[in-house]
């Protein structure tokens, strides 16, 4: 029976051109074929979004046209289903090769790579995403091959999106807005931060009537008082009451693609030192906007943030923002090149997307959320959130 392709966020002519990229970069490397384990990757190159928890990999070899993902048997329909490959493009390996000491999916991608006629040229692998045996192993079993490290070579090469991408974020910034005007809705005295968070992730799954829903969530992150001093923590089952500080970061999800956004809310009043943090902040992020054109260095961007802030008396101790994207396996929705940070020297460049990060942690319990998605245009900066910029006071 044959398995119908599922809507597809890009057309094929897209995924082939970021083929094209790679293809290039692998030229360049001299490797004749390039092994991808990372969700993100795979995403960006073939369109799945199946959650493969197996053991998975993407094959890129010069020689062939399309790709070729290699998958637990079960997870192939759902890849069939979500790539824009041809279904012999899609291999699903035995189930004797699941839970076994000796023996994995990674024996299934060595063989195919065998069968290619590459095993004595360069072999290019994202070891960065492997597990230590998992990198000897294809050394042990490919030993006439050079194998080359490409970790994070996929990564940079989608860190300047297609204006197609462009399109799908500003719809993924959709999401993430209807969440945090929806909190703005359902924070109140009384209320348990548990439900108040079913109704915060509903507006990021549905959005706004009759506009696009999200194909993926992202966790939403809530910290309250007295806990607002960190950022990486889920809701309680307390209940919210009048002064306290509620921090959030939400985002919108279409296609794995991720538009963040981070806001501060205070319940009734906001006490004096809350309202200059938050516009320290503030004072940062407009310098940062200032300072986004096509051309600067990162780390431009990062001195501008850091010496607004330092004006009004604060200072920040983490990186400025990062490049955001398609979610990644091991950081959430960052990807993993660069960042509003002193030390980088990366170029801005139009259609470069980052998480302009201006949350600051100053002490165990107090801190502040403010943030926005952003885009290098041609001649500056595209901020993709439509919420009001400012401390939501309610």
């Amino acid at each position: 029976m044959a398995i119908s392709k599922g809507p597809q966020a890009f057309p094929r002519t897209e995924y082939m051109r970021r083929l094209a990229a790679v293809k290039l970069d692998m030229k360049r490397r001299d490797i004749d074929a390039l092994v991808i384990t990372s969700w993100a990757n795979i995403t960006y190159l073939t369109g799945n979004l199946t959650r493969m928890l197996a053991l998975h990999a993407l094959v890129v070899s010069v020689n062939e046209e399309q790709p070729t993902l290699i998958v637990r048997r079960m997870c192939a329909p759902g890849a069939i289903h979500q790539t824009f490959m041809t279904r012999d493009k899609v291999i699903g390996y035995p189930e004797n090769l699941v839970g076994k000491p000796d023996t994995d999916g990674y024996d299934a991608v060595i063989d195919y790579i065998s069968d290619l006629g590459v095993a004595t040229r360069g072999v290019g692998i994202e070891q960065g995403n492997l597990m230590a045996p998992a990198v000897e192993k294809f050394k042990r079993r490919l030993p006439q091959a050079r194998i080359v490290d490409c970790t994070r070579a996929v990564d940079w090469i989608r860190g300047v999106k297609s204006d197609l991408e462009i399109a799908v974020m500003r719809e993924a910034a959709a999401l993430a807005d209807a969440a945090i005007m929806r909190a703005a809705e359902v924070i109140r005295p009384g209320v348990r931060e548990a439900d108040a968070a079913v109704e915060i992730m509903a507006a990021q799954v549905a959005g706004v009537r009759g506009g696009p829903a999200a194909t993926g969530l992202r966790p939403l992150l809530m910290s309250t008082s007295p806990r607002t001093g960190t950022p990486h923590i889920l809701w309680s089952e307390d209940v919210f009451r009048s002064g306290m500080q509620v921090n959030m970061e939400v985002s919108g999800n279409r296609y794995n693609y991720d538009a963040a956004i981070m806001r501060t809310f205070s319940i009734g009043t906001p006490s004096d030192r809350l309202r200059r943090l938050h516009d320290a902040e503030i004072a940062g992020l407009e310098a940062a906007l200032e300072a986004i054109r096509p051309g600067r260095a990162c780390s431009e961007v990062a001195v501008a943030v850091l010496r607004a802030i330092e004006k009004h008396g604060f200072s920040k101790e983490s990186r400025c923002g990062y490049s955001i994207g398609i979610e990644n396996q091991f950081t959430a929705w960052v990807e993993p090149t660069a960042s509003f940070a002193e030390s980088d020297t990366t170029e801005l460049k139009p259609n470069m997307t980052f998480h302009l990060m201006l949350g600051n942690w100053v002490e165990e319990d107090f801190g502040v959320t403010l943030s926005e998605t952003v885009r290098v245009t041609e001649s500056g900066v595209e901020t993709f959130a439509r919420v009001p910029r400012k401390l939501f006071e309610l």
